[in-house]
């Protein structure tokens, strides 16, 4: 395949140097990427049903001429609205989208158009709001209609009928050179097409049993050469020299009972996990999972405390600098408690002054920082440790591969650990974590308060507002959330100004209200939540910036405005920011959600607080992709292959990876070094973080 990938995509037809431009916003480079940019779904329009016959309730795909296009401004909202009338001769369906002002160019009087969306029925008359449309010239576009018709995710200036075209010209010319990397064995043994069939198939079935055995097919692949290099990778791990750190029972039992609260099972599980494997010969390769709030960081910090004992450096990436400081401060007071007696603590982050990093810098290279706590900022090429020992990677899901490298490789083969508050299946997570051991914790803290979750329309606002008026009499704190929106940032944002200035003067002018946002420096964003920790402020308005590393023991109220506009991991780990203490708290969630997926999604957060049930229902409602980041994982190379909808397929995949790696674990002989030389292709960036071993 490698011909494909060398070939630029302008040399296929109807492409040119102009629109590779356009390809490249894609993702499309080349010809193999255009091949295996597959679609997002499909849209059957081999039977379009008449209007005249189309239900109310139900995803329908329907077509017809445009008779009349207009726009105007809702009263009550102010909203840009685009009102279509499409009519078939057999009937007309009203068409509506909202603050789409370029579409009054698309619906031109007489033009055919295709929609697919939800028909409902308002004002007796049928309609369907923000339906997916195409544009079609004539009726006989054999790509466009009476045909199983792929939808696939678009850029500005490329249309549907555009790529499709463009795809099935270069299947035209270049299917030949398509080469099987699947070693024929298994394609036999699994009954799986070859790739050339399953390519075409995936673009453009006849139908759903050809699309779904080309999702097989080629699903197969990706998690096969996926698996192998998660294999190589913990093999290359296991037969490194590391680090063998030590410390006495006496000296572990100082650490875990010198808290005023008792220890979780879980934590104490976990602390034993790691105890065993920092002991060993091998570095340390750990993924330490649990919920918000569950008191992982605890556990991290044994870790460096057993670094400390053993002679060695350790240190702490965090995501914000927010989450550092406030790692800097707990881990200073458990210093001042005796629980850290002797170890000498740094910050490293990149709002320090010049002189107060190069400081910082020059200590931890002379060995007079026992542990630095960082962002980003660990990383730079100026950071060099003496002794680094133990490294902690807090939320992975926020630093690429190549980042955790840069800090690994700062020391002799470091054990690491690796830590996420995004609870992942077990199953699941062995299969895409295989390279690392797992610890879970799923146990809270016995002194934690619990958090309950509550729904509220938009029109019972004021019934929210009396309840955290309530609330902060009584001595708590409150955060109010606003999304960030993505068509434009600034109109969120100005809400969140907007709706500070209505607390501070009217709804809650009794009270101190403070504002934080992702456009504010760092300076103004660090005074503000000092006053907050400080209690100077009773209700902080914010936007998601509060998602990450937030630790406040008196906010026990949050609502979230717009919770149907967040992702459901956005929503669990805001509401993981209350109920920190030992009081109960609340989380109030405002929206009336339109979607189907906003309303599955307020469904799955009140139905529970365990955060394993909630990512299982945010991977099936996201895919795998936008669940861990395609760049955390080699997931970029998973394009079909999903997963938590194909743990099946992804388990035989595994199997036949693990056959093949048992027999032959360097790849040495003939028939795998061309599969050895895929997996560098495939996933040069996610094999990156292990050196040879």
């Amino acid at each position: 395949m490698n011909k494909l990938n060398e070939t630029s995509v302008q040399f296929v037809k109807g492409v040119g140097p102009v629109k590779k431009k356009l390809f490249s916003n894609l993702g499309i480079e080349s010809v193999e990427d255009l091949l295996y940019y597959f679609p997002r779904h499909y849209q059957d329009r081999r039977e379009i049903i008449p209007l005249a016959q189309v239900k109310i309730g139900e995803y329908q795909t329907i077509t017809g001429l445009v008779l009349s296009c207009k726009s105007r401004r809702s009263y009550y909202t102010k909203k840009h609205v685009t009102e279509v009338v499409l009519d078939d001769k057999s009937g007309r369906i009203f068409l509506t989208w909202f603050n789409q002002p370029y579409l009054d160019h698309y619906f031109r009087k007489d033009v055919r158009v295709v929609c697919y969306g939800k028909v409902d029925m308002y004002k007796d008359r049928i309609q369907m709001v923000s339906p997916e449309y195409e544009v079609i010239e004539g009726d006989d576009d054999p790509l466009s209609l009476k045909c199983i018709v792929p939808i696939y995710p678009l850029t500005r200036g490329i249309t549907q009928r555009y790529l499709r075209k463009t795809i099935s010209q270069c299947i035209e010319k270049f299917r030949d050179d398509l080469v099987d990397e699947l070693p024929i064995n298994v394609r036999s043994k699994y009954k799986l097409s070859n790739i050339n069939s399953s390519i075409n198939n995936i673009h453009f079935p006849k139908d759903f049993n050809q699309q779904e055995e080309a999702l097989r097919r080629i699903s197969f692949e990706e998690f096969y050469f996926f698996q192998i290099s998660i294999i190589l990778r913990r093999l290359s791990i296991k037969f490194k020299k590391g680090i063998s750190q030590k410390i006495s029972d006496a000296e572990a039992l100082e650490f875990i009972n010198s808290f005023e609260f008792e220890l979780t099972s879980a934590q104490r599980r976990a602390i034993a996990d790691m105890r065993s494997d920092m002991e060993g010969n091998g570095p340390m390769h750990r993924l330490l999972q649990g919920d918000v709030g569950s008191g992982k960081t605890l556990v991290a910090i044994f870790g460096c405390f057993l670094s400390f004992k053993a002679g060695h450096q350790s240190c702490i990436m965090a995501p914000t600098e927010i989450l550092a400081r406030q790692h800097y401060e707990n881990i200073e007071s458990m210093v001042d408690s005796g629980t850290l007696k002797g170890m000498r603590v740094e910050l490293l982050v990149s709002a320090m002054k010049k002189n107060e990093k190069e400081e910082v810098c020059r200590k931890i290279s002379a060995g007079e920082v026992d542990l630095v706590l960082g962002t980003h900022a660990l990383i730079s090429e100026e950071v060099n440790f003496k002794d680094l020992g133990f490294v902690v990677i807090d939320e992975q899901h926020k630093f690429g591969v190549r980042q955790r490298a840069l800090l690994t490789d700062k020391g002799g083969n470091p054990d690491v650990l690796i830590m996420t508050a995004t609870p992942i299946p077990r199953t699941l997570c062995i299969t895409l974590y295989g390279d690392l051991d797992i610890s879970i914790i799923d146990e809270m803290p016995k002194s934690r308060g619990k958090v309950r979750t509550i729904h509220y329309n938009e029109d019972h606002l004021e019934e929210v507002y009396d309840i955290v008026r309530k609330k902060v009499s009584e001595g708590s704190q409150a955060y109010f959330v606003y999304p960030i929106i993505e068509e434009s940032e600034t109109l969120d944002l100005k809400a969140a100004e907007d709706m500070f200035k209505l607390f501070s003067k009217k709804v809650f002018k009794d009270f101190k209200v403070g504002l934080l946002h992702g456009q504010m420096n760092r300076n103004e964003t660090q005074q503000i939540m000092t006053s907050f920790v400080n209690r100077d402020i009773d209700i902080l308005v914010a936007t998601t910036v509060l998602e990450v590393g937030v630790d406040v023991k008196t906010a026990n109220v949050m609502v979230v405005e717009h919770a149907d506009r967040f992702g459901l991991a956005q929503l669990h780990q805001l509401r993981g920011r209350v109920g920190r203490g030992k009081e109960d708290a609340l989380c109030l969630l405002v929206c009336d959600p339109r979607t189907d997926e906003g309303k599955e999604r307020i469904k799955a957060i009140l139905s529970t607080s365990d955060g394993f049930k909630i990512a299982q229902h945010d991977l099936e409602i996201r895919g795998p992709g936008r669940f861990f980041g395609r760049h955390q994982h080699g997931l970029n190379e998973l394009k079909v292959a999903n997963p938590a909808t194909q743990l099946d397929i992804l388990e035989m995949a595994r199997k036949e990876a693990v056959a093949l790696t048992v027999a032959d674990p360097k790849l040495e002989k003939d028939a795998n070094i061309v599969i050895k030389k895929i997996i560098k292709r495939r996933y040069p960036t996610y094999l990156i973080d292990v050196k040879a071993g």
